[in-house]
């Protein structure tokens, strides 16, 4: 089963989206319902970042199938998993190579195997793309979602028809390729559904845009995300990698 977000019309099947890519899930990460607003206090910025990094670390999946895909026609197949707060992603075509985030309480943990062994990713890589596509190791290392002081510059911000907060995030250490970043967060749900990062100069360098998401054990996941590095010269996009997720059934 599965849905679509368009700028136009969102069902309200997918009323129950959540975050996990984060997902970035980010970008690349499960959505999983958060609870409900009632008449709690009116959340923080910290808050809310906190309420998606739980969504992430909470959820067990077990050997989801998807692909990073660009408008070029270059393909990455990819096997998914998470579980003990970790998630893995296993590219099997050549190069091979093995991603894996490490959720902690803090911070996030990012390291890469491939041919020349294991290793920890610094920072200081975090810039170089993955697999020749527009996506990052700081995007896959979501280590926005950790960065403290975080400010609601919106509480009443519309995305598609969601009602969202909107975040912003400034970078505590200057590493890494952002300096800011603003995070669209679904009011009803905690789902976030789409980001955007600026570098130092300021210029907008990166977009992460939530399409469609699907149901998987009870809970929504993401289906398609679609990710646009932006020219720093022209302040132009370039052209969308698309992380997609197989029907899981």
């Amino acid at each position: 089963m599965n849905f679509h977000l368009s700028a136009r019309m969102m069902t309200r099947s997918v009323r129950a989206l959540a975050l996990s890519f984060a997902t970035l899930s980010a970008p690349f990460l499960p959505f999983a319902s958060a609870s409900a607003q009632g008449s709690t206090p009116k959340p923080t910025g910290d808050g809310i970042l906190e309420m998606v990094r739980m969504s992430q670390a909470t959820q067990d999946l077990d050997q989801l199938k998807g692909q990073l895909r660009t408008k070029g026609g270059l393909t990455h197949p990819f096997t998914l998993t998470m579980a003990d707060k970790v998630i893995r992603f296993v590219f099997p075509s050549p190069p091979k190579e093995t991603i894996s985030l490490d959720l902690k309480e803090t911070s996030s943990t990012l390291t890469r195997v491939n041919a020349s062994g294991k290793v920890e990713m610094p920072a200081a890589l975090y810039a170089q793309p993955v697999l020749g596509t527009a996506i990052n190791y700081e995007d896959l290392a979501m280590r926005f979602l950790y960065w403290p002081n975080a400010k609601v510059m919106d509480e009443n911000a519309l995305l598609a028809g969601f009602k969202c907060w909107v975040v912003r995030v400034q970078n505590p250490d200057g590493r890494g390729p952002y300096q800011w970043v603003d995070l669209w967060v679904s009011k009803s749900n905690g789902a976030m559904l789409k980001m955007e990062a600026w570098d130092k100069s300021p210029r907008k360098v990166k977009q992460f845009l939530v399409r469609s998401g699907q149901r998987y054990q009870g809970a929504f996941i993401l289906k398609q995300m679609r990710v646009y590095a932006y020219d720093p010269a022209t302040g132009k996009a370039g052209d969308p990698t698309y992380l997609e997720i197989d029907d899981p059934d």
